[in-house]
């Protein structure tokens, strides 16, 4: 499918002019990224926080603002890096206005918000990528072109509090990214879903815990924490022949399959071999795509419609969490 696009790149030896809207911890990459590539012009970034934009600005060599609109007719893409609540009304002009979007995760705070603003983009013909970062981690791409027919994934991450992203629970903040990962590996319908979860530090679940079945018999276990005293962040595949164990954070592979023994032995061998994988910040993998898909007018690998997928399954891990609890 080819997405039509309405913007191009206007001047500035054809590069593409680009916002950032909301330059907190988050945003602040964004803008630092946007502004080293050489084919993309950092036009501005805007914060509430006047401080902080012109801090950034500064840094950056771009315009600062407070309002978000102020953008408008400047740039031909946005990245929208605001807390959760006020994704739908910063990324609704910039939509309107057919400007191609990054939006970070989760697209907004409910399913119905979500699906209005992937159905407004769709309609004006926008690029619309979501922000599940774990996609560009290049041990996670190494996995998806492996593993083949996964039968049971195990996923754990697990970090210590950190005052971010508390105006929202850890399924939407950090499991919903397993979420996307196990979706995208095992491509089958959910069958059930079973979960638990409890606040911790916050007013949300702060550890939560799913085991999601599909209708293809393949079965994922799913734990997220933000309350940890260790990180922690691994996926284990299990399939007919291999297993795959990753580290997100080293961003190393291993496989472990098994082989006939050469002795000609009753057992096969279990072998095992770690993966040379070159480690790259995924941030960087994730914004350059965007660009890219931008440029191309094709689709980016998340699109809205997977990460509103990704965002019903979590919402029903909630609901099974909130079902649960006394």
């Amino acid at each position: 499918m080819t997405v039509t696009t309405h913007t191009h790149p206007k001047g500035n030896g054809g590069k593409l002019r680009v916002g950032v809207a909301g330059v907190g911890y988050l945003g602040r990459f964004h803008a630092r990224i946007y502004a080293a590539m050489p084919d993309v012009e950092l036009v501005g970034v805007a914060d509430l926080n006047e401080r902080v934009a012109q801090e950034v600005a500064a840094q950056y060599g771009c315009r600062a603002f407070t309002d978000p609109r102020d953008l408008l007719g400047n740039i031909d893409a946005v990245s929208i890096v605001v807390p959760t609540i006020y994704h739908g009304d910063v990324a609704r002009p910039f939509l309107e206005k057919g400007i191609h979007m990054l939006m970070e995760k989760p697209i907004a705070s409910t399913f119905k918000e979500s699906t209005e603003l992937v159905k407004l983009a769709e309609r004006v013909g926008v690029i619309f990528q979501v922000g599940h970062l774990e996609r560009f981690n290049a041990g996670i791409m190494a996995l998806a072109e492996r593993a083949r027919n996964p039968r049971f994934i195990e996923v754990h991450r697990l970090g210590p509090f950190v005052e971010r992203a508390t105006d929202v629970d850890v399924v939407t903040d950090l499991m919903i990214h397993d979420i996307d990962i196990v979706l995208s590996l095992v491509k089958s319908d959910i069958r059930n879903i079973v979960a638990t979860g409890i606040p911790v530090l916050t007013d949300h679940v702060d550890i939560a815990n799913a085991r999601i079945e599909f209708e293809n018999g393949a079965v994922a276990n799913v734990t997220a924490s933000r309350v940890s005293n260790k990180k922690l962040r691994r996926i284990r595949v299990f399939g007919v022949e291999h297993y795959y164990g990753l580290d997100y954070i080293d961003q190393k592979l291993e496989v472990v399959r098994s082989e006939p023994d050469p002795e000609g032995g009753k057992w096969p061998r279990i072998v095992t071999e770690k993966l040379d994988i070159t480690p790259r910040p995924p941030l960087d993998t994730e914004l350059e795509h965007f660009v890219r898909s931008v440029r191309a007018g094709t689709p980016p690998l998340v699109t809205g419609r997977v990460g509103l997928e990704a965002l019903r399954v979590a919402l029903l891990v909630k609901e099974k969490i909130s079902a649960c609890t006394p």
